[in-house]
C-alpha cells in the first residue's frame, strides 16, 4: 500500500476546516513500504526506498531523494518511473571525494538543492557536513565540515569548520549556501566563491525569538528546515521551537509567520500564529507563496496561506499510519520529514517511516 501525496497549490476550495482540495488525491510515487536498498535503473513504485528524508526536484525536471537508511541519494525520474543513483554506494561512512560520486560512502543525507549551475548539494548529518556532486563530471568533494562534531571555523575555510548535526541547507541568488547547524541552534552560512564559513543567524541559545528582531544577536531554538523564494527571503522551521520564521535577507529580520511556540496540534482553519505546531521538519514554498510544513510528529502535511495567514491541514489527520491512497485528509503518514512543491503546484512528500514517497495532485 503505497501513499505518495501530491498537491495543487493553488486550488483553494475549502471542503471543511482544514480546507481540503476538492478533486486533489493522493498518490504513490516511490517505495514499496519495506525498508531495504536494492540497485538503481528500477521501477520506483517497485523498489524499496530508505527512509526518505529530504526531496526536491532538481534542474532536470528529476525529483532526487535523500535515503538515510541507505545512505544514498536516487533520484526519480517521472518519465519513466525509474530511480537512479545519484550520490552513495550504499555502505555507511565518509569516503570518497575525488571520485565518483556514486563510488563514495555517505552517511545520512537529509536534504538535498541545487545551483544555478545544475550541481547537487546535500548535507549529512551524521558527518557533520555538507558535499557537493559536479554536475558535469559526476565527481564528490566536501564544501563544508571536517566530519567531525563541534562548533568553530567562522571567518575561515569552510572545509575546515566543524558543525553539529546539520539538517539542512538552501542556496541563494549569490553563491551562498545556508546550513542549518541545528545541534548548535545557529545558521551558518558559507561563501560559495570564497569558501568562509560564517554564522548568518542564532546565538547557540535556545530562547524564544522575537518578531520583527534583528537577525543579529536574536536566539533561534532548533533551526531545522530552511527553503528560499528565490528573491530575498528565507524560510525558516524551528524544531525545538515549534515555529515558522521568515527571513528578510534585505532588512535583516526575522518575522514570525506560525506556531505559538508550544508543541502540538490545534489551530488548523485559524490564524497560523495561533495554532501549535509539532516539531516540523521540513519547509517548501509554493509558486503562489504558500509555505507548506512537514509537521512531523503529527503526522501531517500543514500550510500558511500566503493570502490569509490561515493554517490549514492538506494531508492526514494527526494519527501515524500508512495510507490509504485516495483521500488527502485519510491519507496518514509516520513522521514525514522531507516536503517540496513544484512549479506545477504539486507536493511531494517523503514519508519517512512508511519507507515511502508520496504525491499530492
Amino acid at each position: 500500500m503505497r501513499c505518495i501525496v501530491v498537491l495543487s497549490a493553488f486550488l483553494g476550495l475549502a471542503a471543511s476546516s482544514s480546507h481540503a482540495i476538492f478533486g486533489a488525491e493522493v498518490v504513490t510515487v516511490a517505495g514499496t513500504g519495506v525498508k531495504a536498498y536494492e540497485p538503481d535503473n528500477a521501477v520506483a513504485t517497485k523498489t524499496p526506498v530508505g527512509e526518505p528524508y529530504g526531496i526536491a526536484k532538481g534542474p532536470d525536471g528529476s525529483l532526487y531523494i535523500c535515503e538515510i537508511a541507505n545512505h544514498v541519494v536516487r533520484k526519480l525520474d517521472e518519465s519513466t518511473g525509474n530511480l537512479t543513483l545519484v550520490a552513495g554506494n550504499g555502505m555507511k561512512g565518509y569516503s570518497g571525494d575525488g571520485g565518483p560520486a556514486t563510488k563514495a560512502q555517505l552517511n545520512e543525507p537529509y536534504e538535498v538543492r541545487f545551483d544555478k549551475a545544475g550541481n547537487v548539494y546535500f548535507v549529512e548529518m551524521q558527518n557533520n557536513l555538507v558535499r557537493k556532486v559536479d554536475a558535469k563530471t559526476g565527481i564528490i568533494s566536501t564544501v563544508a565540515g571536517t566530519g567531525k562534531q563541534g562548533f568553530s571555523g567562522d571567518g575561515g575555510p569552510a572545509t575546515k569548520a566543524t558543525f553539529n548535526r546539520p539538517h539542512s541547507i538552501t542556496l541563494d541568488n549569490d553563491g551562498h549556501l545556508y546550513i542549518c547547524d541545528i545541534g548548535n541552534h545557529r545558521i551558518r552560512v558559507v561563501d560559495l566563491g570564497s569558501g568562509v564559513v560564517s554564522t548568518f543567524a542564532g546565538t547557540g541559545e535556545r530562547k524564544p525569538t522575537p518578531d520583527g528582531a534583528a537577525i543579529a544577536g536574536t536566539p533561534l531554538n532548533g533551526p531545522r528546515a530552511l527553503d528560499f523564494d528565490g528573491n530575498h527571503s528565507l524560510y525558516l522551521a524551528l524544531r525545538e521551537g515549534n515555529a515558522v520564521y521568515r527571513i528578510d535577507l534585505k532588512s535583516k529580520t526575522l518575522h514570525h509567520l506560525a506556531g505559538t511556540g508550544q508543541k502540538g496540534f490545534t489551530g488548523n482553519g485559524g490564524p497560523a500564529k495561533q495554532a501549535t505546531l509539532s516539531g516540523p521538519k521540513g519547509i517548501a514554498l509554493a509558486p503562489n507563496g504558500d509555505v507548506y510544513l512537514a509537521d512531523t510528529e503529527s503526522h501531517t502535511v500543514r500550510v500558511i496561506r500566503a493570502a490569509t495567514g490561515i493554517l490549514d491541514v492538506v494531508v492526514g489527520d494527526g494519527q501515524r499510519g500508512d495510507g490509504p491512497d485516495g483521500v488527502p485528509l485519510k491519507c496518514r503518514t509516520a513522521r514525514l520529514h522531507g516536503v517540496f512543491v513544484d512549479k506545477a503546484g504539486t507536493v511531494y512528500i517523503g514519508d519517512s517511516e512508511n519507507y515511502r514517497v508520496r504525491a499530492l495532485k
